[in-house]
């Protein structure tokens, strides 16, 4: 089961993503915790990558699929793996293809969360976080008391990330439509796509998620 996820900022791929990795017994690919793993090891595309991110820039494409190239050949991807954060444009879309096929490992699958833009501005710019325990609650979820200014967990200040603002969502809407949403065509094209409903619960997200998969990775063994 070799997967990818798509959704706009505020979507919660990336919780989807982890929720997704337990049930199936799959890893998360996440390119962002892949490379702070690489620089951590000290291997030398870490070294590489740091180079780049040391100095604020992007780090090249053909060095992230250098390092996804070693993640994906490690044996805990035997039974699959589900990326998360990467392709983010048609060229990486492309080179990730290209990858993925010189190693025998096609994608089967791609999930795309549908989210409205008012729905991820309100998870986006409702956020609040504790300064204490790390803890994410949001002004807008039900029974939020609009006066709460401290964690209910551990009564450590809930704090508004500096990047929670609505220039920073709407540049980030903005180069998701732009670059991210065209690495999708080609897995639309070929049928690969599973779209889902973000506007609900991540419960029931997952829950919607969970079914359609065993579903399609059930027939898929029942036809072989």
């Amino acid at each position: 089961m070799n997967l990818i996820i798509f959704g706009p900022p505020g979507s919660g791929k990336g919780t989807q993503a982890k929720k997704i990795s337990k049930h199936f017994t799959i890893p998360h690919i996440s390119t962002g915790d892949m490379l702070r793993e690489e620089i951590e090891e000290k291997s030398s595309l870490g070294k590489m990558a740091s180079n780049f991110i040391s100095k604020g820039d992007l780090v090249p494409d053909a060095l992230v699929i250098k390092i996804l190239k070693k993640r994906i050949e490690k044996g805990d991807c035997k039974s699959g793996f589900i990326l998360d954060g990467f392709p983010r444009n048609l060229t990486q879309q492309k080179v990730l293809t290209s990858l993925l096929e010189e190693m025998g490992r096609p994608i089967d699958r791609v999930i795309n969360l549908i989210v409205s833009e008012e729905t991820i501005k309100k998870r986006i710019l409702g956020r609040r976080v504790c300064s204490n325990c790390k803890r994410n609650y949001n002004i807008y979820q039900p029974n939020w008391n609009m006066c709460t200014k401290l964690c209910p967990i551990c009564s450590g200040e809930l704090m508004i990330r500096d990047d929670d603002n609505i220039e920073t969502v709407r540049n980030r809407l903005n180069v998701y439509r732009k670059h991210t949403e065209s690495s999708l065509k080609p897995y639309y094209k070929d049928n690969l796509v599973i779209e889902i409903d973000g506007e609900n619960s991540l419960d029931v997200v997952f829950k919607d998620i969970k079914r359609i998969l065993e579903d399609i990775f059930d027939k898929d063994k029942i036809s072989c």
